[in-house]
C-alpha cells in the first residue's frame, strides 16, 4: 500500500499535463526533461521507521508536556496528597499518644490498687497476728485460772481428806485403846485368876501408848 506525499522540487510549468494529453502520451510515463511530478507514491512500510519518544522532533513537545505532568503531579502532591498523608499520620500519632496515656493512667490504676491489696493484706495480718497473739493471752490466762481453781480444789479436797484421815486415826487409836484395855483385863484375869480394876488397867494402857 502507498500512500501520496508532497514533492521535494517545484510543480511542474503549466501545459505539460495538457501537451501530455494533446500528445497521447501517459501522464505516469516518464517525465520528459526538465518535468517533475508534483506527487510521489512511497511505500508506507518506510515511514515512520524511528521509536516515538526516541524521535528527535518531538523532543520539545515531550520536555513541555514533562514539565505540564510534573507540574500538576507536583500540585496533586502539595495541595491534595501530602495534606492527607499528613492528617493520617496526625491522627495515628493522636492515636497512639492517646492509647500510651491510657495505657499509663491503667498502669497506674493497677499499682495503685497493687498497693492498696498490699496495705490492706498487711493489715490483715497485723490484725490476724494480734488476734492470734490476744488468743493465745487469753487461753493462757484461762489455763492458769482453771490450774489455780483445780490445785485450790485439790488443796481443799486434800484437807479434808487429811481432816478425815485425823478423825479415823483418832477413832482408830480411840478404839485401839479400849481394845486394849479389854485385851489386857482379859489377859489379867487368865493370868491371876481374878477381876481387876478398870482404872489400873486404863491407867496401865495410858502409860504404854506413852512409852510408844
Amino acid at each position: 500500500m502507498f500512500f501520496v506525499t508532497p514533492a521535494y522540487a517545484e510543480e511542474a510549468p503549466a501545459g505539460t499535463a495538457e501537451t501530455g494529453a494533446a500528445t497521447g502520451t501517459d501522464a505516469h510515463a516518464a517525465p520528459a526533461a526538465g518535468e517533475v511530478h508534483t506527487e510521489t507514491g512511497v511505500p508506507a512500510e518506510h515511514h515512520g521507521g524511528v521509536f516515538p519518544p526516541f524521535d528527535s522532533t518531538t523532543f520539545a513537545s515531550q520536555l513541555l508536556w514533562l514539565s505540564i505532568t510534573f507540574g500538576v503531579f507536583f500540585v496533586l502532591m502539595q495541595k491534595v496528597i501530602a495534606p492527607r498523608i499528613s492528617g493520617i499520620l496526625d491522627q495515628r500519632h493522636d492515636r497512639i499518644a492517646q492509647d500510651l496515656d491510657e495505657a499509663g493512667r491503667l498502669k497506674a490504676e493497677a499499682d495503685a490498687d497493687v498497693a492498696a491489696y498490699e496495705a490492706e493484706l498487711a493489715t490483715a495480718r497485723a490484725k490476724s497476728n494480734a488476734i492470734g497473739s490476744a488468743a493465745r493471752d487469753a487461753a493462757k490466762a484461762k489455763a492458769e485460772a482453771d490450774r489455780r481453781t483445780v490445785e485450790a480444789g485439790l488443796s481443799e479436797k486434800l484437807k479434808a481428806a487429811e481432816g478425815r484421815i485425823a478423825d479415823i486415826k483418832a477413832k482408830v487409836f480411840a478404839d485401839v485403846g479400849t481394845i486394849a484395855e479389854e485385851t489386857a483385863t482379859a489377859v489379867i484375869e487368865q493370868l491371876i485368876g481374878g477381876k481387876t480394876a478398870k482404872a489400873d488397867v486404863t491407867a496401865a494402857v495410858a502409860a504404854a501408848k506413852k512409852g510408844a
